[in-house]
């Protein structure tokens, strides 16, 4: 528990040296793609009228430079499964990229959709007797947070302060400098399996570069396909990857419950390729070119020739209608749909003020998608897209690029995070601490 903290601390004193040295890569390690983005941060000053966008709200400190993507390898269920293949990937979309950008990275923030995530709401509470609200209070109040028993293995990734009272007097976003007596928080922590972070590490670290932060991806997505007042008022996004879909709440611009199904539009590619006993990299295509969920009477009609090289020349030449791969596509879609409803409804969306549901995420981009999912999940249903960032290449605005997007609005203008308080050492579990500073030694 204690060892995150520490090595979140130095991540963020890393993060911070880098960018003032002004460049940072944003690496988003999935199992269908890895994308890695170089971005640099000069000001807003610099752009102002040079390419007549105008910046989004509170971007335009940073630029993209550089952008790559390649097939992802070695991933699955967006957690690292091969070292090597995995290696070699980031590898090929860093140096990609940077070769666009033109300059060497050597910090990247890296995010992942894997490892379980768990949710947890604590809260606490501090006495201030009457006096100023300070950093100091904020740390204290964070350390009164009960931490339940994550279990055996696990590491928290985020733990973010949602709300702060100051007496009767809630919803406050920062009460520092503020008079009263009781300050209490709410704070919402999200947790992963430990080992899965530590083969990230262990990755990225293979790769000669430094970790300068970590995030989940469905948290990014979140920052980048919700609108501002989505945010705020309440709305789930369903980021819907490769090899698994993240669920992230937000409310009053925090996110404040996490989940994962591990499925995704990997699934729907390998029921293609064996409903029709296809090539995997041929079931992509035809999904990708033909794929969708809901069929109508032109579908019977429309031939989709099913190529394949087995020598066999009946077979090399079979066609199958749109109907039928229809046929094969929805009953996957439709499941994956189910389990986020599950989610959706174990985390209590219905009593938010707003329902709104964003898709983003390249599985999203199935036709009829979103009139599927507003049958099965409910009426606010629509398509999201990563926000327009300055600088970045027309092939990198789709929704596959939910996370990589949202990931550098979160290097720009991080959310505070209980390690970005001091935390008062006697509440450091003993034991662990040891445990913390050896591990720092070991891999910082």
């Amino acid at each position: 528990m204690r060892d995150l903290y520490q090595s979140q601390r130095a991540m963020r004193a890393m993060r911070q040296a880098a960018m003032q040295r002004g460049v940072i890569a944003i690496l988003d390690i999935g199992s269908s793609k890895i994308a890695c983005l170089v971005l640099r941060f000069d000001g807003p000053e610099q752009y102002s009228d040079g390419d007549g966008v105008g910046s989004m709200a509170g971007q335009s400190s940073f630029r993209v430079i550089g952008a790559a993507t390649t097939r992802s390898r070695g991933v699955r269920f967006g957690e690292v499964e091969a070292m090597a293949e995995t290696e070699r990937a980031v590898r090929t979309a860093v140096q990609a990229a940077q070769k666009m950008a033109n300059v060497r990275v050597d910090h990247v923030i890296a995010c992942l959709s894997g490892g379980r995530p768990r949710s947890y709401g604590l809260d606490g509470q501090v006495d201030v007797m009457g006096q100023t609200v300070t950093e100091g209070d904020i740390g204290r109040v964070l350390a009164e947070c009960e931490v339940p028993d994550i279990g055996e293995g696990r590491q928290v990734l985020h733990a973010q302060p949602i709300n702060f009272a100051l007496d009767h007097r809630s919803g406050l976003e920062d009460p520092r400098g503020q008079i009263g007596t009781t300050l209490t928080t709410d704070m919402h922590m999200m947790t992963v399996e430990d080992s899965i972070i530590e083969n990230l590490l262990y990755c990225i670290k293979r790769c000669d570069l430094e970790l300068a932060g970590i995030a989940s991806s469905a948290y990014a997505a979140g920052i980048s396909s919700l609108v501002e007042d989505e945010q705020e008022l309440g709305a789930a996004c369903i980021d819907m990857g490769g090899g698994s879909t993240g669920i992230s709440i937000f409310m009053r611009k925090h996110m404040i419950y996490s989940d994962a199904v591990r499925m995704g539009g990997d699934h729907v590619t390998s029921d293609i390729s064996m409903g029709l006993q296809v090539a995997p990299a041929m079931a992509e295509r035809i999904k990708t070119f033909y794929g969708g969920v809901l069929a109508t009477g032109m579908d019977d009609r429309e031939m989709i020739e099913v190529g394949s090289n087995t020598g066999d020349w009946e077979r090399d030449r079979r066609t199958v209608s749109r109907a039928e791969l229809i046929g094969i596509m929805r009953p996957r879609v439709e499941e994956i749909l189910e389990e986020v409803r599950v989610r959706l409804d174990a985390a209590g969306f219905e009593h938010l003020p707003s329902q709104q549901i964003v898709l983003t995420g390249g599985g999203s981009q199935i036709p009829g998608l979103d009139g599927l999912a507003s049958k099965i999940l409910g009426q606010q249903v629509r398509l999201g897209r990563p926000l327009r960032v300055q600088g970045l290449p027309q092939a990198a605005t789709g929704s596959a690029f939910s996370a990589a997007v949202g990931l550098s609005l979160f290097a720009a203008n991080p959310q505070d995070e209980w390690w970005d308080f001091d935390i008062p050492a006697e509440k450091y579990p003993a034991r662990s601490f040891k445990r913390a500073v050896r591990w720092f030694r070991e891999n910082w």
